[in-house]
């Protein structure tokens, strides 16, 4: 059942969060792991993991944060292309510091631990209900002010209004509750923030981010069961990474419609 709740999270979490990327930098690139949150997830639970400080959600939810944070104040002085750029940077110097602390690992078994991790997965493994309990509320918090900012928001993307820095600060916030929601349980989970959203804009040409809440939500949850289900039930008795089941998955889907259009 919990491995279920989590595909629901996810499904949930992580479109909602990419959508809300591309309407605050108005570009459909943005995504939630183009800042660097993704690595600073996955630093943080690599240093949890060999260190045992702390949970593996705790250590995602630290280094998230302070990668928001730095986020937010580069957002302040370049322009949305620099942005990106800047995040896609920034992101390979987190997840280098993330590989230097791997490869130090002090045991393999700590190492294959965090390396399941990484691959993601549903398998629940290590997770606490502490863990539980704090990624619920990360969830439900986030996908509040998603659900009270989209008015806002999409007058934003719409170029109507600008949102204040304090605003867009918020925002970013609620998006690394959504993405550590996910990702501190299950792994950094791809293409299913970036695509899911561009597949929603594609079916719906609505502006209103209200919509494509929904829709990429329902898709998200869709293609994580589906995903879910052939790493469980058709694996050819092989392991096989969400992320990358998905990719196999969902990638034809995403040029016959790319083409279509």
């Amino acid at each position: 059942m919990l491995s279920l709740l989590y595909v629901l999270i996810s499904g949930i979490a992580l479109p909602i969060g990419g959508i809300q990327m591309q309407y605050l930098w108005r570009n459909q690139l943005g995504d939630v792991y183009s800042l660097g949150l993704g690595s600073a997830a996955c630093l943080g639970a690599a240093a949890a993991t060999m260190s045992g400080w702390c949970s593996l959600t705790i250590g995602s939810f630290v280094c998230t944060l302070i990668c928001t944070f730095v986020c937010f104040f580069v957002t302040l002085r370049v322009s949305t292309q620099n942005l990106i750029t800047f995040g896609i940077l920034f992101g390979t110097f987190i997840g280098s510091l993330g590989t230097i602390v791997v490869t130090n690992a002090p045991d393999g078994d700590l190492l294959k631990q965090y390396y399941l991790w990484g691959a993601a997965n549903f398998n629940m493994e290590g997770v606490t209900t502490w863990d539980i309990v704090f990624s619920l509320v990360l969830f439900t918090t986030g996908l509040a002010v998603a659900i009270l900012a989209a008015r806002a928001l999409t007058r934003h993307f719409k170029g109507e209004i600008e949102l204040t820095a304090l605003h867009k600060a918020l925002l970013l916030l609620s998006i690394m509750f959504l993405v550590t929601s996910s990702v501190s349980i299950c792994g950094p989970i791809g293409f299913i923030s970036l695509g899911v959203p561009n597949l929603s804009r594609i079916v719906c040409k609505s502006p209103d981010i209200r919509k494509h809440y929904l829709i990429s939500g329902a898709m998200g949850v869709g293609l994580l069961l589906a995903t879910y289900l052939v790493v469980k039930y058709v694996n050819f008795g092989i392991y096989l990474p969400v992320s990358a089941t998905m990719a196999i998955i969902a990638l034809p889907l995403m040029a016959i419609l790319f083409i279509r259009k």
